[in-house]
């Protein structure tokens, strides 16, 4: 009697919620990463997804929750977004970065980029009817600030650009590495996968492979001569090396971009600049500088390999100093006071 009493009202439990194989996160994340490698995704792309998926079940894991799909709710992502925003240790564990670097709170467009592999997963698994309903559809993304991309200034990049030891292989390699993002408005992953059949010393011109661009389309991206000779000039420094790549470490290998993303942090700090420098800042401030120069969108867009000119827009942060500069060059009031004054000069 006294044990019916106590099992009165109570919902049988006849199934293990976290581990059914229908609800496992882990289960449904591997179905649709190879789905993802079977479409042909770029070995990069790839591992943005594995680390992507890797921090949103870490916040769960945190919770104390179970990698169950159930479990994540519209409510459920927006306590991982705020939890990303004001929680979250930036760079926590990062063995390049110092305790003082590691402030509290990500970036917004951090957020999104994090969100984005969990929005293009939940879309699959809807699409292939493993979920009912998709609860990213009803979380908006973080707004971003535009304050957040900035640009080198011509002072900050002459900084930058001395700061290497070219008298060593790895300050000069450094600086050729700088020239070509600058030169060649290049993603970092682009410039590092260069080969020397990839160089047209004649045309002046580099082939960035399809395989290592971003929207998988070759292109052809001019350099000046200057850029060109500087790598001839590396290219014999690497003759005592066996291997094709242009850009190679001290022993011989491919340099990976954690390897120049940590040296570059040094040189900027070297040269005092006070804004973070990473490899796609050279992009950035490339693509402004060519505008600002009096360069035109369509072409800017071939070089930078976008096939939609909106996304050339996002490269267009025009600097204070260019806006001021093109205040004083065309406004009205130059037409109006400049009549006034000749008119004074008359009077007097």
């Amino acid at each position: 009697m006294g044990a019916m009493d106590k099992r009165k009202g109570r919902r049988q439990k006849t199934e293990r919620f976290s581990v059914a194989s229908d609800h496992s996160l882990d289960a449904l994340f591997e179905r649709f990463y190879h789905a993802k490698v079977a479409e042909g995704r770029k070995e990069r792309t790839l591992e943005s997804y594995r680390e992507n998926y890797g921090f949103f079940v870490t916040y769960m894991d945190l919770r104390g929750y179970g990698r169950d799909v159930r479990l994540v709710t519209p409510d459920f992502i927006r306590e991982y977004i705020v939890w990303n925003l004001n929680e979250k240790v930036r760079f926590d564990g990062h063995k390049f970065k110092s305790e003082a670097e590691q402030t509290v709170g990500i970036t917004a467009s951090s957020v999104n980029t994090r969100l984005k592999t969990m929005r293009t997963m939940f879309r699959y698994l809807a699409e292939e009817e493993l979920i009912e309903t998709n609860p990213f559809n009803s979380v908006k993304k973080v707004e971003e600030d535009d304050n957040e991309i900035h640009i080198m200034s011509v002072d900050q990049l002459k900084k930058l650009l001395a700061a290497p030891n070219q008298r060593r292989y790895s300050g000069f390699r450094d600086y050729v590495v700088m020239n070509v993002l600058l030169d060649g408005f290049l993603r970092i992953n682009e410039a590092l996968s260069l080969r020397r059949s990839d160089i047209d010393f004649d045309l002046g011109m580099v082939n960035i492979r399809a395989e290592q661009s971003k929207n998988r389309k070759s292109r052809a991206v001019p350099l000046k001569k200057q850029t060109l000779k500087l790598i001839q000039d590396l290219l014999r420094e690497n003759e005592d090396f066996d291997n094709d790549y242009v850009f190679l470490a001290n022993y011989g290998e491919p340099l990976c971009d954690g390897q120049f993303r940590h040296r570059l942090k040094e040189y900027a700090k070297l040269a005092e600049i006070p804004i973070r420098v990473h490899p796609h800042l050279f992009r950035h401030t490339a693509a402004t500088m060519f505008l600002e120069a009096g360069g035109d969108l369509r072409h800017l867009q071939l070089i930078l390999g976008h096939s939609d000119l909106r996304m050339v827009m996002r490269y267009t942060h025009l600097s204070k100093a260019s806006i001021k500069n093109q205040h004083e060059q065309y406004s009205p009031l130059n037409e109006v006071m400049g009549k006034l004054n000749k008119e004074r000069k008359v009077l007097r």
